[in-house]
C-alpha cells in the first residue's frame, strides 16, 4: 500500500467492485472485509481491497458463527 494512496468512501469502493452498498454493508457487519471506522463513515485502501478479493475474502461460503452451532 502507497502512503500516498487515498481513503475510498463506501460509494468509491461500490464502483471500484461493481457491488451494492448493502453487499459492502452486509461484508463489514460478517468483519471480514477490511476498513477503518473515521468517526461514524467507513473508509478503505484499493490495495487493501483488492488482496482480500484475491484471498477469496469476498467469496460466497459460511461464515464463522454458522459453524459454531
Amino acid at each position: 500500500m502507497s502512503e500516498s494512496e487515498r481513503w475510498l468512501s463506501v460509494e468509491e469502493i461500490c464502483a471500484h467492485l461493481g457491488v451494492s452498498k448493502e453487499t459492502i454493508y452486509r461484508w463489514l457487519e460478517k468483519k471480514k472485509m477490511p476498513a477503518h471506522r473515521v468517526g461514524r463513515l467507513w473508509k478503505f485502501k484499493s490495495s487493501e481491497i483488492d488482496g482480500w478479493i484475491k484471498a477469496g475474502g469476498a467469496a460466497e461460503g459460511h461464515s464463522e458463527k454458522e459453524n459454531d452451532s
